[in-house]
């Protein structure tokens, strides 16, 4: 199935050079190309793409537009995959496009762009309701952690905060019980009370383990 996009980016050679990867894959459709957020918000209501790749920054202001208009796609128009392209490690950012669910959203640095495999991955992900955060930010947003004010994760016992790190890492259920010597049964339950104690109990594993991630890895930036 092809997938259609609209992308929004207000560098001209940034644009073609996107455009240009995205040729490259004849399961991707890029149906219009935008420079500002309100032909961003034309483009969407006009033509309903599958998949939105915009900049964060972006005329009029320059400043968080990218994220302003994935909160409102989701709003208005649940079923569109939002990836988010940053020139630069901005946690903050990936913490506010993610802060009212994961589903179907990918942040990503611009220097990315380049493996258009790799783009084109984020891009079928997302069209899923799947989910990637960019492995620089996590880094980021780890480091920011360690002057973090009293939160929710407060909740967690020592050892479902050691999980939820192993989470954090990338660790599957089998790789977190090694590192932590327990068993597999083991880390299920952890995984399952800490979903609980986070008030992640209603939405798919997948999509729960994404946001656990992004509390714990958040809580530095609050």
């Amino acid at each position: 199935m092809v997938v259609r996009l609209v992308l929004a980016e207000d560098s001209f050679l940034m644009r073609e050079g996107i455009t240009t990867a995205l040729a490259l894959d004849d399961e991707l459709e890029l149906v219009a190309g935008c420079g500002s957020y309100d032909e961003l918000l034309a483009a969407v209501e006009e033509l309903h793409p599958d998949v939105v790749i915009t900049d964060i920054r972006m005329p009029p202001t320059q400043t968080d537009e990218g994220i302003r208009a994935a909160n409102l796609i989701r709003s208005e128009h649940p079923e569109i995959g939002i990836v988010v392209l940053s020139q630069y490690v901005e946690p903050e950012y990936a913490l506010r496009l993610f802060e009212h669910g994961s589903e179907g959203r990918a942040y990503l640095l611009k220097e990315r762009v380049g493996d258009i495999a790799e783009l084109a991955a984020a891009i079928r992900r997302v069209a899923g309701g799947g989910t990637v955060v960019d492995p620089k930010v996590v880094d980021a947003l780890m480091e920011g952690r360690a002057n973090g004010e009293p939160t929710v994760l407060d909740r967690l016992t020592d050892r479902e905060r050691q999980v939820l790190a192993e989470m954090a890492a990338g660790g599957s259920n089998a790789a977190i019980g090694e590192a932590l010597f327990i068993s597999p049964r083991s880390v299920e339950k952890h995984i399952g009370s800490i979903f609980t104690k986070l008030d992640l109990s209603e939405t798919e594993d997948s999509h729960r383990r994404v946001r656990a991630v992004l509390l714990y890895l958040g809580a530095g930036q609050q």
